[in-house]
C-alpha cells in the first residue's frame, strides 16, 4: 500500500510509547534520516531510544528532549569502503562477520534483555537485521525503514568473495524475516525478505533557514554561483586547485581535514554544519550517491553532478531515480579527479529537478510506528516468517543471465530491469521460425551479411531506434554516438565453450573450444576530429587544450545502468602517445585501473594501443563504438574475450587493415594479458576469432596453431551449464596454479639439465645406442618451451616423485631466480601448490588428443562413455589444482546420478560426462551425452534439482555460432528515406538528447 499523506501529521499521543530504534552504521545518511523520524515521534509525547553507532550531535543537533536516549552500540558495520568512491567487499563481508555474526548469540541475549528492561512497545530498524530477531526473542513487533536491506547489498560481494560467505547473507535473510512490514522508501530497492510493504515519501530533514539568509550568514553574494561539495570524506591523495572551479564560483567543502590547505574559491565547511539549508542555498551539489544526498537534493531541487561508487549496490536505484526526475548529471572519476569540472557544472546549473511528490515521509512513517505500536495491524497474516523467508531464497539469491548488461549481479536487477523496459529487443519469429528482419530494412547493407543471425537481426534493429527519445543515459549517449549519413561497421565475436583443454593451453597443450551463440556485437564509425560530435564534457576538455580539435575516443556499453561500470568512456587518443611513441602497457594498465567503474573500457581502448604498439597503426580520425555483448560474465565462457575480438574486428574493418584471424586472437590476447592484466592463454580469443559453428576448435597452444575443425557427429551433443558461481580469470586461484605449472616446468628443465650432465661425466664419449637416446630426450627436457610437450611416461619415469606438493616462493626464488612466465609474477611471501597444477597439463594434453580422436570413431555405447571419462578425470584433475567449487562439484554429481540411473540405462545411455571449464573456481560445467530428446529432458531435471539445492536455477548454453573471422564485418549506411517512423525529427531528436 501506499501512503503520500497524514493531513493530521502524528497525533499526540493517547498514551506514552516507548521505542526502540535501531541505525546501522553505514554512514550518517541513515542516522539524519532517522532523525527526522524520531523528532515526530518525541514531538507526539513518545520516548525514543536510539541505538547506534553515529555520533550524539547528529540526533542531538535537531531533538533536544529528555525523551531520546542514545545508546551507543554497533550491532552492523555496513559497506567498509576502501576510498571515499569505493567499497571493499570482501573487507565489508569480513567485517560484518566480527560485528554481528561471531558475536550473535551474545548480542541477541543482550538486546532481548535491554528491550524488556526498557518495556519496548515496538522495535524499528534502519536496517540493522539482527534488531527485528531480538524483538522477536522478547516478544515484541519490529518494523523495518529503508530503502534497502544488506541481504540485498551482500548478495553481489558474497559472489565476488566466494560462496563460504553466503550463510551471512542467509542469516540477514531470516532476521529481516520476522519483521512485520516494512516501510519502503522512495529509491528503493527489491527486497524480498519482506513481504508486506508502505511506502511513503521522501523522509528529509527540514530547513532551518532561508537560502537567502544562508548566503548572507555565508558571506555568498547573489551573483556567485555556489556549489556544495559533498563526499563524506575526500579521496586518499587529493588536492583541490583554483582552477578546478569555473570563474565566479565559490565551493563549500564538507568533511575537509583541518589541515587542509584550500584554495581561495574553496571554503571548509564546520563539522556540525547543517547541510540541508546549505543544499538549498547552493546552485549545484558536487558529490557521491546516497540516500541522504539524493533525497535533500531532490527535495530541494538542487541539481546534483554525481560521481559513481563502486560495489554500492544501492547506488544504480538512487541513481535512476535521480535521473528520472531530471536533478542528476554523471561526471567520470577520472574528470573528478583531474578538476575538470566546468563542464558538468554549467550542464547541471541548466537543469530543472522537477520532483513533485511529498517530501514529508519522516512525519508519515512516525504515524504508522505510533499507530502500529497502539496495535494496529498493517500487515496481512497471510505468510507467516517462514514463508517470507522461503520466498526470499527463492527470489533473492540467484545469478540470472539477460542479453546486453551486466551478468553476475543479483536477479533483483533484472526485476528493476524488467520494470523499466530496459532489455535489448528481441528478435520476432515469423511463423515459419525465420527470424524477421525488422530494423535491417532501415539499412544499405554495402558489405557482409547478416548470416540469419538472430542476435545480430536484433542488435541491427537496436541501431536502427537510436534516434527514439530515451530517458535511459546509454541509450541518449549511444543516440548521439553516430552520424547517420557516414557508414558504419558492424562486427560480431562469440563466447566459446570448453569442451577440452581449460587451463592446459598456456601449458602448450590441445584444446577442444566450441563457440557458443551467445555473442558480442560492436558497432563503429571513423570520423573526422573536426566533424565529431563530442560529449559537452569532452568538447570541453578540448577547448581547455586550445580548441584545435584532435582525435577521439568515445565508447558506449549497453547493460551498465544497473551494474557497477559507467555506460561511457571517452579519451583523448594522445593520451596513448609518449612523445612520438604508445605509452607502455605498464602506464596503460594504471591508467584505466584509476577509476574502478570504467576499467571495462581496457577490453575496448586496449585494442587500439595494442595495434600503436605492435603493428605501429597510427589513428588520426576521432572513434565512436557501441558495445553490447550478450555473452554472459563471470561464468567462464570467455566474455571478455568476445568484447576483445568484436573490438578489434571493427577497428581492423574500419581502417582497412588486413589481420589474420588467427593474429587478431594473439594480439587481443596482449590487450588481456598486457593492459587489462589476466593471466589467460590464448584459447580464448582464437576460439572466438576463428571458431565456426557447431565445430571444435581444435588448437595446440604453442603459441596459437590451429590443426583443424573437429565436427560435432550428429548422435552427439554438447551443453553448458551455469553453476551461478562468479569466474574471473583474474583471480588469485588462476594464477596461483598458472605459476605452480612453471615452477613445475622450471624444475624439471633444470632436473634433467643435471642428468643430462651426470650421464655424460659418467660415460664421457662412450654411449652406446640407447644412452644415445636417452640423452637426445634429456636435451629436449632442458630446453622445454612448453610442459605438454614433455610425454607422461617421462615425467612418470624421471621427474614425477622430485616435484614436491608445493613450495614457497622464497625458496623457489632462491633456488631457481625465476619462474619465466612474462605475465605472472611471484610473491615470495606466498606458498604455492606445484605438483598437481605440473601434472595436470601433462595428462590434460594426452586427454585431449584421445578425446579427438574417439570422435571421429565408430558411434558406439562405449565411444559415448569413454568420451564422458575424459571429462570426469579433467573434472577431478581441476579439483587436485586447487580449481574446484562447490557448485560444478554438485553439477557433475548431478550428472552422475542421472547418467547411472535405472531409467537412463534403460536407454542405452545418455549423458555420459562432465567437467568444470575454463579457468575453473566456479563458471560454467560442460556436459557430453546422445543428442536425443531424453537428454534434454534430463539436462532440464539436473538444472531444477540444482535451483532445488541451491536456490540459483542455471542458465543452459546450448547451441553455436560462427567466430568474428567466419562473419567477417557489416559495413552499413543509414537509407535516405528510413522506414516509417525510424527517423522522424532526427535533428530535434539529436539536439534534445545531446549530453
Amino acid at each position: 500500500m501506499r501512503i503520500e499523506q497524514q493531513n493530521d501529521g502524528v497525533s499526540a499521543s493517547r498514551k506514552h510509547l516507548v521505542f526502540a530504534y535501531y541505525v546501522t552504521g553505514h554512514g550518517f545518511g541513515h542516522a539524519t534520516r532517522v532523525t527526522e523520524v524520531v523528532r515526530h515521534l518525541i514531538n507526539a509525547g513518545h520516548d525514543v531510544h536510539v541505538v547506534t553507532g553515529a555520533p550524539d550531535f547528529v540526533f542531538t543537533s535537531e531533538v533536544e528532549s529528555p525523551r531520546l536516549f542514545i545508546r551507543k552500540v554497533l550491532l552492523d558495520c555496513g559497506a567498509v569502503q576502501a576510498d571515499a568512491l569505493t567499497v571493499d567487499r570482501l573487507a565489508s563481508l569480513e567485517k560484518y562477520s566480527e560485528t554481528a555474526v561471531k558475536p550473535r548469540a551474545k548480542i541477541l541475549a543482550l538486546e532481548t534483555e535491554w528491550l524488556n528492561s526498557i518495556k519496548a512497545d515496538l522495535v524499528v530498524s534502519d536496517v540493522v537485521p539482527v534488531a527485528c530477531r531480538a524483538a522477536a526473542d522478547a516478544g515484541i513487533r519490529s518494523v523495518c525503514v529503508t530503502n534497502f536491506s544488506w541481504d540485498f547489498i551482500y548478495a553481489e560481494y558474497v559472489m565476488a568473495a566466494g560462496l563460504h560467505h553466503r550463510s551471512i547473507v542467509w542469516q540477514i535473510a531470516e532476521d529481516y524475516s520476522h519483521c512485520e512490514f516494512l516501510i519502503r522508501l522512495p529509491g528503493y530497492c527489491p527486497m524480498p525478505a519482506f513481504r508486506d510493504v508502505i511506502d511513503v515519501p521522501l523522509v528529509v530533514r527540514r530547513l532551518h533557514k532561508s537560502a537567502k539568509e544562508v548566503r548572507k550568514e555565508l558571506g555568498v553574494p547573489d551573483d556567485v554561483k555556489l556549489v556544495i561539495l559533498n563526499f563524506g570524506g575526500q579521496p586518499s591523495g587529493w588536492k583541490l586547485k583554483e582552477e578546478f572551479l569555473p570563474s565566479g564560483w565559490l565551493c563549500l567543502v564538507c568533511g575537509a581535514s583541518e589541515n587542509a590547505e584550500l584554495p581561495p574559491n574553496f571554503r571548509r565547511l564546520a563539522k556540525d554544519a547543517y547541510t540541508p539549508d546549505i543544499i538549498a542555498a547552493s546552485d549545484c551539489m558536487l558529490g557521491k550517491i546516497g540516500y541522504g544526498t539524493v533525497s535533500e537534493a531532490l527535495a530541494y531541487k538542487c541539481p546534483f553532478v554525481f560521481v559513481r561508487r563502486d560495489y554500492f549496490n544501492e547506488e544504480p536505484f538512487l541513481r535512476n531515480m535521480l535521473e528520472y526526475y531530471q536533478g542528476g548529471v554523471e561526471m567520470i572519476r577520472r574528470d573528478l579527479i583531474t578538476g575538470h569540472w566546468r563542464p558538468y557544472l554549467e550542464r547541471a546549473i541548466s537543469l530543472k529537478p522537477c520532483y513533485e511528490a511529498g517530501i514529508n515521509g519522516g512525519e508519515v512513517a512516525a504515524h504508522i510506528l505510533q499507530e502500529t505500536a497502539f496495535g494496529k495491524n498493517y500487515a496481512s497474516d497471510k505468510l507467516s516468517g517462514a514463508r517470507r523467508l522461503r520466498d526470499a531464497i527463492v527470489l533473492g539469491y540467484q545469478l540470472q543471465r539477460a542479453p546486453g548488461r551486466d551478468i553476475a549481479i543479483p536477479e533483483w536487477y533484472a526485476t528493476a530491469e524488467d520494470e523499466l523496459s530496459q532489455s535489448l529487443p528481441s528478435s520476432p519469429l515469423n511463423d515459419r521460425g525465420l527470424t524477421s528482419y525488422s530494423g535491417v530494412e532501415d539499412f544499405d547493407i554495402l558489405h557482409g551479411d547478416v548470416q540469419g543471425l538472430p542476435d545480430t537481426v536484433a542488435f541491427l534493429q537496436s541501431l536502427s531506434e537510436l534516434v527514439a527519445k530515451h530517458t535511459r543515459r546509454e541509450r541518449k549517449a549511444a543516440a548521439n554516438l553516430f552520424n547517420w549519413e557516414e557508414e558504419i561497421f558492424v562486427t560480431r565475436a562469440p563466447g566459446r565453450l570448453d569442451v577440452m583443454g581449460g587451463i592446459a593451453d598456456y601449458s602448450g597443450s590441445l584444446v577442444l573450444q566450441m563457440p557458443i551463440r551467445e555473442a558480442c556485437h560492436v558497432a563503429l564509425q571513423r570520423v573526422h576530429p573536426s566533424k565529431h560530435r563530442l560529449w559537452k564534457h569532452a568538447e570541453a576538455r578540448q577547448n581547455d587544450k586550445g580548441g584545435k580539435p584532435t582525435a577521439v575516443l568515445q565508447i558506449v556499453s549497453f547493460g551498465s545502468e544497473l551494474g557497477n561500470r559507467g555506460p561511457t568512456f571517452d579519451m583523448d587518443l594522445s593520451d596513448f602517445m609518449d612523445g612520438d611513441k604508445p605509452i607502455s602497457y605498464k602506464k596503460a594498465r594504471k591508467y584505466f585501473a584509476q577509476d574502478p567503474s570504467q576499467k571495462w573500457a581496457a577490453y575496448v581502448a586496449g585494442v587500439i594501443l595494442v595495434l600503436m604498439t605492435e603493428l605501429g597503426v597510427k589513428f588520426e580520425d576521432s572513434i565512436s563504438m557501441l558495445v553490447s555483448s550478450a555473452v554472459p560474465e563471470g561464468k567462464g565462457v570467455s566474455s571478455s574475450a568476445a568484447v576483445e575480438v568484436a573490438s578489434m574486428a571493427a577497428i581492423a574493418a574500419a581502417h582497412g587493415l588486413n589481420i589474420s584471424s588467427r593474429d587478431l586472437a594473439l594480439l587481443c590476447q596482449k590487450v588481456e594479458n598486457h593492459i587489462v592484466g589476466a593471466p589467460c592463454g590464448v584459447m580464448d580469443q582464437m576460439a572466438s576469432a576463428c571458431g565456426e559453428a557447431n565445430k571444435l576448435l581444435a588448437m595446440i597452444c604453442q603459441p596459437a596453431e590451429i590443426v583443424g575443425l573437429v565436427e560435432i557427429p550428429n548422435h552427439i551433443r554438447v551443453w553448458g551449464i551455469d553453476s551461478g558461481i562468479r569466474h574471473s580469470v583474474g583471480g588469485a586461484d588462476y594464477g596461483s596454479v598458472r605459476i605452480g605449472a612453471f615452477m613445475g616446468m622450471k624444475m624439471i628443465k633444470s632436473q634433467a639439465s643435471q642428468g643430462l650432465t651426470d650421464i655424460c661425466a659418467a660415460n664421457g664419449l662412450n654411449n652406446d645406442e640407447v644412452e644415445q637416446d636417452d640423452i637426445e630426450l634429456l636435451k629436449q627436457e632442458t630446453s622445454l618451451d612448453y610442459l605438454c610437450n614433455l610425454m607422461p611416461h617421462r615425467f612418470e619415469a624421471l621427474y614425477a616423485k622430485t616435484i614436491p606438493e608445493s613450495i614457497a616462493g622464497e625458496t623457489f626464488l632462491e633456488k631457481y631466480t625465476n619462474h619465466n612466465d612474462p605475465v605472472t609474477v611471484i610473491d615470495e611471501k606466498c606458498n604455492y601448490g606445484v605438483r598437481a597444477p605440473t601434472i595436470h597439463p601433462i595428462y590434460e594434453n594426452f586427454r585431449v588428443k584421445t578425446f579427438k580422436a574417439l570422435l571421429t570413431s565408430a558411434s558406439s555405447t562405449d565411444q559415448l562413455t569413454t568420451l564422458g571419462e575424459l571429462l570426469y578425470q579433467c573434472h577431478y584433475s581441476y579439483s587436485a589444482c586447487g580449481l574446484g567449487s562447490d557448485g560444478t562439484d554438485r553439477l557433475v554429481h548431478l550428472v552422475q546420478e542421472v547418467q547411472h540411473s535405472a531409467a537412463s540405462k534403460s536407454e542405452g545411455g545418455t549423458l555420459c560426462g562432465a567437467k568444470i571449464t575454463g579457468g575453473g573456481s566456479g563458471g560454467t560445467v560442460c556436459v557430453i551425452g546422445r543428442n536425443c530428446l531424453k537428454s534434454s529432458e534430463q539436462i532440464f531435471e539436473i538444472q531444477q534439482r540444482y535451483k532445488k539445492a541451491t536456490g540459483y536455477l542455471p542458465f543452459i548454453f546450448e547451441g553455436s555460432s560462427p567466430g568474428a573471422g567466419k562473419f567477417g564485418y557489416l559495413k552499413i549506411l543509414r537509407r535516405a528515406t528510413p522506414k516509417k517512423g525510424s527517423y522522424a525529427d532526427f535533428n530535434a531528436v539529436l539536439t534534445e538528447n545531446e549530453s
